[in-house]
């Protein structure tokens, strides 16, 4: 009672939809249709098939269709049950609701409520329930009645003819069938558990009796993975239970949380015990198989293997479709290669390979763009296919030549002295796809075998003894319908008997029709009775599937003994197999019933034998299974080489394994990468609408840039290139140098998931800690705008330590981002080179470049890009204004200074300037402009000269003063460089500023009506905190000189004023300017 009871809530639990929460029996409330809702009302509970054993036809006892139907579902608990009876396949109980909800079906017998729930299917759209079942993830058992005589009140037999499940389509009755079927990819049954190594997750495909276990896998990885293979079930051990926490819910305190989440939408169960053998145990129990029956290991270990893709890369270059990313998989081949070729590109790319494969696969791929002979087709066969086919004895005729062209093809590249390289070179690529090894040698032997056998077996086209039977008296569709099923499958001379039984019973049924039937319609024709025209004529019954004679009118009023008269009389109704009369238009004669009865059990003798015939081959080929699927997947990934090799103007790079120490000229570097003429992946180089760059890389790059600088494009370019590269495919550049990386990852844009109750900065928290800790000096890791979902002095800091830690690693990367303030803090780095999006001045307004060069750019074009985008004028001149009043503000603070001597101090050392009385400057414009340079130049040098005095001051820059006319703009050298600048008010006041974006802040000055002729004076400085401190020093000293400030108020923050610099201040910002 208690395993009852625990398989009906099993039937209910897998039924009742996915996702959904608590008890099973609600499960089925969450259908949708008030057809399918109303059956839910009348189940029961109490059995496996939910049958109120109350209703009418609910019967379970034992002896009736329901019983015996219940004994099938005992077997097989997890899948909807189908059952033939006759014309139909039914269901019953939650089976029948399942129907309803999902194929699209309607009740048997309307919707009356003193009846059991049944659903079912005509036999000939068996095929689209089966799919629409599969579709929404059911497994499907089906039932066939025994095609035989029975006796009068007794039962048909029944069988369970197979199993139709998500990949894995019906096969029964297809080696009859003058037709290919395709094949859907197989799901696999998957279970992932935890380790000491991290991650680890089983896949085991049924139809093909393998499984593969992939340990020290990161969180990320395995939710990558889960997002690119769609599962027939999934399992989770419950060693996910014990994570770093101790807690029993997942991402409680953020280790699993990704996991948790992308299991929580998806029916799963939970398992224990070994992780191999209890996830064997169970598919061998789902799938109804034996105890002993065996799975291959398809694992293929490698140390040297790169790790395998993290979900946010396959994200952001497209390998995982995402909307808004650009697809690297549609690139990769032209649009008219797909199916097979185009499945294994993308598990390449999500499973890069060791160095000697992806050394294999470019050498493969190489050599065949450059091929001169001609080439085979290359037939691609799916394993799945083949395995299941030939095991169940289902392979058809069709399907044997398709073999045999896998085969062929094979042989044609051995022959060829160019593609029986490349056939060599192929064979470590795909025992990396199957876990199989085969030598050369064997596999040419063996096809050359199995291309004999299935030659001398099957009929290939052309062979005249295979010709349906043809007689003058009969329709041809008659004879085409009796012998199309098994005639052009196998060659005569295997069935030459059954082949010759058939030709004599068609001879004999032609003579009977032409002595039976042909006189009466002959008299038919040339008599003309007086109730009308008569009619008459020898016609196809196809459901009957007999030859019979079809008129009316033609019984003579008068027997005379004429012509047709006798075969008239021996005519009577035609009857069918239940002996009813057929109509009042057909008639037969003995004669002819004798003959159509020899003809048929001749033909059902003959397709029986060519069926036998076929199932030997099936199980003959089987023997051989091995050498098809490494075969098959030898010409699939031959295909998707070819395909990709014609990206002309893509280029193969240098790969290389370990270390080049000719080519790296930083301390502690490890790897080095050489991009030329790199493009996005999405643009056509050869149409000119890509823009080039040039990325040679020995260590961590800090990139800047504005928005829509491209600095997310580069980011996407060298991930994309450098995982091609890794895989042995060709990269979109004119030359590239790429190491063998362990790992590529790449972090953008962050979202929040709420569902998981976490922000946008977490999920990137939980990404950077997932790369971090996988990251070695082999890898590359890309990261873009780092830490900008928090509040910026923290962001910048994490995103500071961050930096240090990867340069502290070695590894190649680019972190990207718009926290100026990560260079002004005091970070421990060692081989940090920064790189910057360029900028130019058009017309007055900046604009990117988008090209790679040396420094820094803090330039963020932010204000361009909302007025671009649309956003208000009011609102973007506003932001303006605030941001004018900000930097005047914040350039009176600075980070640096640790000390204030007092004012006077200061005043003493510029005697030489003091004027007897503090009198305003008066004059022309002119006149004050040139009394500011000179004073504005001294007090600056002579501030320099003091922060140098440990230097000679022939090592200082001599300061150069520059001037901005009335509507002049500031050279585009300015941007990015820190400037300490005057304005010239016409009050004659003056303002004192500096800035890192000087054009910004001269046109925000402008804005202003009393300033739009405005005229400025600039010098620059190496960094900003020199510029910081030059611009208090002036404040506080050009008043002592007699000039009118504005912003006097500024120089007495306490931290700004006339402080001596540190050397070791002065030189880091020194060192900073230098890569700006």
């Amino acid at each position: 009672m208690d395993k009852r009871r625990t398989l009906v809530t099993l039937v209910l639990t897998l039924y009742g939809g996915k996702g959904t929460a608590g008890n099973p029996r609600n499960k089925l409330l969450m259908f949708k249709k008030p057809s399918s809702l109303q059956l839910v009302k009348r189940l029961a509970y109490t059995n496996l098939l939910g049958l109120d054993v109350t209703l009418k036809n609910g019967s379970l006892k034992e002896g009736t269709l329901n019983f015996e139907i219940l004994q099938f579902k005992s077997r097989f608990p997890r899948e909807v049950l189908l059952c033939r009876v006759g014309e139909f396949y039914e269901a019953i109980g939650i089976d029948a609701c399942v129907l309803v909800e999902h194929a699209g079906l309607n009740p048997c017998g309307g919707l009356q409520s003193d009846y059991i729930p049944k659903a079912g299917c005509p036999v000939v759209n068996l095929r689209q329930t089966l799919d629409e079942l599969t579709r929404n993830g059911f497994s499907v058992c089906i039932v066939e009645e025994v095609q035989a005589p029975v006796q009068a009140r007794s039962r048909k037999g029944r069988f369970i003819s197979g199993h139709a499940h998500p990949g894995s389509p019906y096969v029964f009755g297809l080696s009859e069938a003058d037709h290919d079927v395709d094949f859907p990819e197989p799901m696999p049954v998957i279970g992932i558990s935890r380790s000491a190594k991290g991650y680890c997750m089983i896949s085991v495909l049924e139809p093909m009796k393998t499984f593969s276990e992939e340990d020290g896998l990161t969180e990320e990885a395995i939710v990558a993975k889960l997002r690119t293979c769609r599962c027939h079930h999934l399992f989770l051990h419950t060693s996910l239970r014990n994570n770093s926490s101790g807690t029993f819910r997942w991402g409680e305190y953020g280790e699993g949380g990704l996991l948790w989440g992308e299991c929580n939408g998806k029916p799963f169960e939970w398992f224990d015990g070994i992780p191999v053998e209890e996830l064997l145990f169970k598919v061998r129990e789902i799938y109804g198989l034996d105890e002993d029956a065996s799975f291959r290991n398809v694992t293929c270990r490698s140390e040297k293997r790169p790790k395998p893709l993290y979900l946010g890369t396959a994200t952001q270059v497209g390998v995982i479709q995402t909307e808004g990313i650009p697809s690297l998989l549609k690139v990769l081949l032209p649009s008219n290669s797909f199916g097979l070729p185009s499945l294994y590109i993308k598990d390449l790319v999500l499973n890069p390979p060791t160095y000697e494969i992806a050394s294999a696969i470019q050498e493969a791929c190489r050599r065949m763009r450059c091929l001169t002979c001609s080439i085979p087709e290359f037939t691609c066969l799916s394993a799945a296919k083949l395995v299941k086919l030939l095991e169940s004895k289902e392979a058809n005729h069709i399907e044997f030549c398709r073999i045999k062209n896998v085969v062929d093809e094979i042989l044609q590249m051995h022959r060829n002295t160019e593609l029986s390289a490349i056939l060599h070179i192929l064979l470590e690529p795909a025992w990396l796809a199957t876990g199989l090894k085969v030598d050369y040698d064997i596999l040419v032997e063996e096809c050359g075998l199995i291309s004999q056998r299935i030659g001398e077996m099957i009929s290939l086209s052309g062979e005249r003894d295979q010709e349906i039977s043809s007689f003058a008296d009969i329709p041809s569709d008659f004879f085409y319908d009796m012998e199309s099923s098994w005639k052009g499958r196998v060659k005569r001379i295997h069935a030459e008997e059954a082949f010759g039984n058939v030709d004599s019973a068609a001879e004999s049924l032609s003579i009977a029709v032409m002595e039976d039937f042909v006189p009466v319609v002959q008299r038919v024709k040339c008599i003309v009775s007086s109730l009308g025209v008569p009619k008459g004529e020898i016609c196809y019954a196809r459901e009957q599937e007999a030859v019979w004679f079809k008129g009316r009118h033609f019984m003579p009023s008068v027997w005379a003994n004429t012509p047709g008269e006798e075969q008239i009389k021996q005519l009577r109704p035609a009857v069918d197999s239940r002996r009813r009369k057929v109509g009042e238009e057909w008639f037969t004669t003995t004669k002819v019933e004798d003959a159509l009865l020899r003809y048929h059990h001749a033909c059902a003798k003959a397709k029986v034998e060519v069926l036998d015939l076929l199932k030997e081959l099936s199980a003959e080929m089987q023997d051989k299974i091995n050498i098809l699927v490494f075969s098959s997947m030898m010409l699939i990934i031959a295909k998707a080489l070819f395909a990709h090799g014609l990206r002309r103007k893509w280029v193969f790079p240098d790969l290389y394994e370990g270390y080049k120490p000719e080519d790296t000229t930083l301390a502690g570097a490890t790897s080095y990468m050489e991009l030329t003429g790199l493009s996005p992946y999405w643009f056509d180089a050869s149409q000119g609408n890509a823009i080039q760059n040039d990325v040679k890389m020995q260590s961590m790059f800090l990139l800047t840039g504005p928005n829509g600088g491209g600095k997310s494009s580069l980011l996407r370019s060298v991930c994309a290139a450098a995982l091609l590269g890794i895989c042995g495919l060709m990269v979109p550049a004119q030359s590239a140098i790429i190491p063998h990386f362990d790992a590529v990852m790449l972090h953008m844009k962050p979202y929040d998931s709420p569902a998981d109750g976490k922000s946008s900065f977490q999920i990137e928290m939980s990404e950077l800690r997932g790369m971090i800790t996988g990251a070695t000096k082999r890898s590359l890791v890309l990261v873009d705008e780092i830490c900008r979902g928090t509040e910026t002095a923290k962001g910048t800091c994490i995103a500071g330590s961050i930096v240090e830690k990867l340069d502290a690693i070695g590894c190649l990367g680019i972190v990207s981002t718009h926290l100026h303030g990560l260079f002004y803090l005091p970070l421990s780095t060692k081989n940090v080179i920064f790189k910057q999006m360029g900028i130019e001045i058009v017309d007055g307004h900046i604009k990117p470049t988008w090209k790679l060069f040396d420094g820094v750019c803090r330039e963020s074009l932010a204000f361009e890009t909302a007025q671009r985008e649309g956003l208000p004028e009011s609102i973007v001149r506003r932001a303006e204004e605030l941001y004018l009043s900000r930097e005047m503000q914040s350039s009176s603070e600075a980070v640096y200074l640790k000390s204030q001597p007092d004012l006077k101090e200061s005043v003493l050392d510029y005697d030489s300037l003091k004027t007897n009385s503090i009198a305003t400057i008066s004059g022309t414009m002119k006149e004050l402009q040139k009394e500011v340079e000179n004073t504005l130049t001294i007090i600056c040098q002579r501030k320099l000269i003091e922060v140098y005095k440990e230097k000679s001051t022939s090592e200082l820059l001599e300061l150069s003063c520059f001037k901005i006319g009335p509507r002049e703009q500031p050279p585009p050298s300015t941007v990015g460089t820190s400037c300490v600048y005057v304005l010239f008010r016409p009050d004659n006041k003056l303002y004192i500023g500096q800035t890192d974006d000087l054009l910004g802040r001269v046109r925000s000055h402008r804005t202003k009506s009393c300033l739009q002729n405005a005229e400025f004076l600039y010098i620059t400085v190496p960094g900003k905190s020199i510029a910081s401190q030059l611009e208090t020093l002036l404040i506080n000293q050009l008043p002592l000189h007699g000039f009118r400030l504005t912003n006097i108020a500024d120089g007495k923050h306490s931290h700004f004023g006339t402080s001596n610099f540190s050397q070791n201040s002065y030189s880091a910002s020194q060192n900073q300017a230098s890569c700006h």
